[in-house]
């Protein structure tokens, strides 16, 4: 199977539930109130919890105290609170998939500090609305659980600890496409907005001429993320090259900032999100 078969039949098993699908309707519509979405949020209470802590966390820094759902969507925005939803519901579609509690916890911590990574790279360099890389970072990998409950056998194969044959390379060996490419498809299928799709397929694109600054972030963070869990003993620069950093304007001084961005929120973030839980 190719990336989007494996896509097709993970979405009759990994569905988005009708609460989300409600929401993006609302959010479609333009005649829509901030009341209108509010509503319905409100009718999923492991969702309106969810959404609250985050907006309360350090993640988002607002000085003030967010208690209700309208207030979360005026201060944060209607698109910031969108990718809250996704990226909960997101979770919560793979929450009955078949594999081990360690192997899910490795998955989801690698995910979020994926999701850390990015983000605080894209504070550093300014970009607009920059909490919203966040779920380019977390949805950077589903794919992996795809292959994981469809052909759980591949996963192994794939594994790879050796610097010089990254797993992404093993994974177009193995599969003949990355779990990238396969979360991409699956995210369309979805119906996920283009602007997520985008940069999780082109996530591996090493010439940055080719890629928008969000994939080019992406790049960077998920080799950071393996560096880091992965290749500790190893530098940046075999994963990194100066070209790329150059692009973006960042240095090692930055990615070691991220890195203890990513240490300090890490538990904090999973223990709100509860990835996998019902």
């Amino acid at each position: 199977m190719d990336a989007i078969e494996y896509a097709d039949q993970a979405s009759e098993i990994f569905v988005l539930s009708d609460s989300f699908l409600r929401i993006k309707e609302l959010i479609d519509d333009e005649s829509s109130t901030i009341d209108n979405i509010s509503d319905v949020i409100l009718v999923d209470p492991a969702l309106t919890g969810t959404i609250l802590k985050l907006a309360n966390s350090s993640f988002f820094n607002y000085p003030g105290k967010i208690d209700t759902i309208s207030k979360a969507v005026l201060v944060l925005g209607i698109t910031e609170v969108y990718n809250l939803v996704i990226a909960y519901f997101s979770m919560q579609a793979f929450k009955n998939i078949s594999a081990k509690k360690d192997y899910l916890e490795d998955f989801w911590e690698r995910s979020v500090d994926c999701a850390l990574l990015i983000k605080y790279l894209g504070c550093h360099l300014n970009v607009p609305n920059a909490e919203r890389l966040f779920i380019l970072g977390l949805l950077h990998n589903i794919g992996e659980l795809i292959i994981q409950q469809l052909s759980p056998e591949k996963i192994e194969q794939c594994y790879s600890e050796d610097i010089t044959y990254l797993p992404w390379l093993k994974q177009q060996d193995i599969l003949a496409f990355t779990y990238g490419e396969c979360s991409a498809e699956l995210l369309k299928l979805w119906q996920l907005p283009y602007s997520l799709v985008a940069p999780i397929r082109h996530q591996d694109k090493a010439d940055f001429s080719q890629v928008s600054t969000e994939s080019q972030l992406l790049f960077v963070a998920k080799r950071i993320m393996i560096q880091q869990k992965t290749f500790k003993a190893e530098p940046f620069q075999l994963l990194l090259n100066d070209v790329q950093l150059t692009v973006l304007g960042i240095d090692s001084d930055v990615l070691c900032e991220a890195v203890d961005y990513c240490d300090l929120e890490r538990l904090s973030i999973l223990s709100i999100l509860k990835p996998g839980t019902g």
